[in-house]
């Protein structure tokens, strides 16, 4: 991921202020809070714990994210006269006003975080965060935290079971912003699916937000807009070797249309002329950037035929086409046709640039079609744009990600369910990572961070087996340290 600038670094850090402000909360979170204020309980030691019960997408693991944005939270918790006047008017009215100077006052000193860092592969039930403080306080945060810990671990482990369906070499763009939950949802996307493993965004802001590589290519509307050639303008384009006399581009086009569709048997009066035009008017504003899509009509009888001619054009001129994009139908056949025709041109025309031009598949890509594309077009350079099901997360709504009590005064705390799925594991933990001598990752330990390591046997459907040979790593660090003087944020 590019750098982004410190100003943007600036604008991040508002912009979580302003998106997550202490009021985005529950209800209950607060009458809890008055209940220990009231008990005189506000200042206990407590300690809760952020995990997850089951991996998702009934995969085998998951990638943590949203730790940055979980620090500003805290760095920025505060309320404002205004929010405590508004929890005022919905609090009971026996409330003790008492209680609203206290709420006035707070904020995160005391507050410690311990947690895996960030884009780790973790596992159900492993702790990711451990939270501790006054209990009033770390009651507080946990409805935001989980906010800001489920989707952006979600969506990022999303885009890390498509990188595992793409491989390692295929290029990946998101660009579900038009098809997210919200503004914020599609931010939260653009950069967290970049983190898990895509290497570019449509999406403009993230990019000067997080740095991300933005990429783009062009609408159906841009090509529908255009009915003739003579709405072509202008109709010159200088050659790239310097050249001052510019070239009658429509002229030069018509050549090379005529000379393809000689190639390849086409029918020239099946060739949409608006069509055409967009793409040349395009070529015209991007010579070195011409990446047209190439089926809002017919990708055999038109878009394809129309590219081959623009694109010949602008390597007679010295300039480099980028290649095409294709939005429906099979892409997988669709992508092996185009490249037999990029070939052909190439070996017949002499035309080397043709070899390495690319072809991006946008057609409603899930997972599965995504490994089925991988499998079936292995020696296709396509770069794949992915929106709705990576940013929807269609198959999985929700991480299920729990914010449970795990110690108060030094005394570990359980919750014991009817539900055994549900009892949670009481007490501060140390997690550690153990690797083999490939320094392959084989197994989490999760210990109660004051007792030796020993091996309990937590559900019967888990079988007992021995490790050797292995080095262990300590996930769980200091990622925030908070008193009234200095606060310490993970870099």
């Amino acid at each position: 991921m590019a750098a982004p600038s410190r100003n943007t670094c600036g604008l991040t850090e508002r912009s979580v202020r302003e998106r997550v402000p202490p009021l985005l909360n529950d209800l209950y979170q607060f009458t809890m809070a008055y209940a220990y204020w009231r008990a005189g309980r506000h200042q206990e030691p407590a300690v809760f714990e952020l995990f997850f019960r089951d991996n998702p997408f009934g995969g085998g693991f998951s990638l943590f994210a949203g730790l940055h944005d979980c620090l500003l939270f805290l760095r920025s918790f505060r309320f404002s006269d205004e929010d405590v006047e508004f929890l005022r008017s919905v609090l009971p009215p026996a409330t003790d006003p008492a209680f609203f100077q206290f709420l006035r006052g707070l904020d995160c000193s005391g507050v410690t975080v311990r947690s895996v860092p960030e884009g780790t592969v973790v596992f159900a039930r492993v702790p990711l965060m451990e939270v501790a403080g006054p209990l009033a306080v770390v009651q507080l945060l946990e409805t935001s935290l989980l906010c800001l810990v489920n989707y952006a671990s979600l969506v990022c482990s999303n885009a890390a079971r498509f990188r595992l369906a793409a491989g390692p070499r295929r290029r990946l763009l998101e660009m579900g912003l038009r098809r997210a939950q919200g503004p914020d949802g599609g931010l939260t996307a653009s950069r967290y699916t970049h983190i898990g493993g895509f290497d570019l965004t449509s999406n403009v802001q993230a990019g000067f937000l997080f740095g991300i590589p933005v990429a783009g290519t062009m609408a159906h509307s841009y090509v529908t807009s255009f009915n003739s050639l003579e709405e072509v303008w202008p109709q010159t384009l200088a050659a790239a070797n310097g050249d001052p006399e510019p070239v009658d581009v429509i002229s030069l086009t018509k050549g090379w249309l005529s000379r393809v569709c000689e190639l390849l048997g086409a029918e020239p009066e099946k060739i949409r002329e608006g069509e055409l035009a967009a793409f040349l008017s395009y070529a015209v504003a991007y010579p070195q950037n011409f990446l047209p899509v190439i089926d809002s009509y017919s990708v055999g009888c038109s878009g394809l035929l129309n590219f081959c001619a623009v694109a010949l054009t602008l390597c007679e001129l010295g300039h480099r086409p980028v290649g095409v994009r294709l939005d429906s139908g099979d892409l997988c056949k669709q992508s092996v046709d185009v490249r037999r025709v990029f070939r052909l041109c190439s070996e017949h025309f002499s035309i080397p640039a043709f070899d390495s031009l690319i072809i991006v598949g946008t057609n409603n890509i899930s997972e599965q079609s995504l490994a089925e594309l991988n499998k079936k077009v292995k020696g296709v350079n396509v770069m794949v744009g992915v929106g709705t099901h990576l940013v929807t997360c269609t198959k999985q709504p929700s991480l299920g990600c729990v914010y449970k009590l795990v110690e108060v005064r030094g005394r570990p705390r359980m919750k014991i369910s009817e539900d055994p799925e549900k009892s949670t594991v009481p007490g501060r933990k140390a997690v550690y990572r153990l690797v083999d001598a490939d320094v392959l990752g084989m197994i989490f330990l999760l210990k109660i961070k004051e007792i030796n390591i020993i091996c309990i046997y937590l559900f019967k459907y888990i079988p007992l087996f021995n490790i050797c040979n292995t080095v262990s790593y300590c996930l769980l660090s200091f990622v925030y340290v908070c008193s009234s003087h200095k606060v310490s944020l993970a870099k």
